[in-house]
């Protein structure tokens, strides 16, 4: 007669990997929010990493030129939606320098207080 198999027991390694991956999808959304720049960075993540392959299987100017364009099309949707991109806001926020993380036109605006005069 074999053990019963705790399935929920089974389940829980793999739900913190999970939780984070949805999460970082989350935010990842969440500064992607004008339809040009989500496009556009359909078009330029591929690119971008298969710059990255290539450059290990073709002359190195055809790796390098696709990783360029793709990382150059990736900016150009973040000057669109009007936040940094990813990694520099990273590096910003690491020297504590000002990042604009999401566009302020996709900010919540805070709740109008019907009794404050303007």
């Amino acid at each position: 007669m074999t053990a019963p198999v705790n399935t929920a027991h089974n389940a829980a390694p793999g739900r913190p990997l999970r939780r984070l991956l949805r999460k970082a999808l989350g935010n990842w959304l969440e500064r992607h929010q004008h339809p040009f720049n989500f496009a556009i960075h359909l078009l330029g993540i591929p690119l971008a990493v298969a710059g990255l392959v290539l450059l290990f299987f073709l002359p190195w100017y055809w790796g390098l030129s696709a990783f360029v364009l793709g990382y150059l099309l990736q900016y150009v949707g973040h000057l669109v939606e009007g936040n940094d991109v990813g990694e520099w806001a990273a590096i910003k926020r690491m020297l504590g320098l000002p990042y604009v993380g999401i566009a302020p036109r996709w900010q919540q605006q805070p709740a109008q207080d019907p009794n404050h005069v303007a």
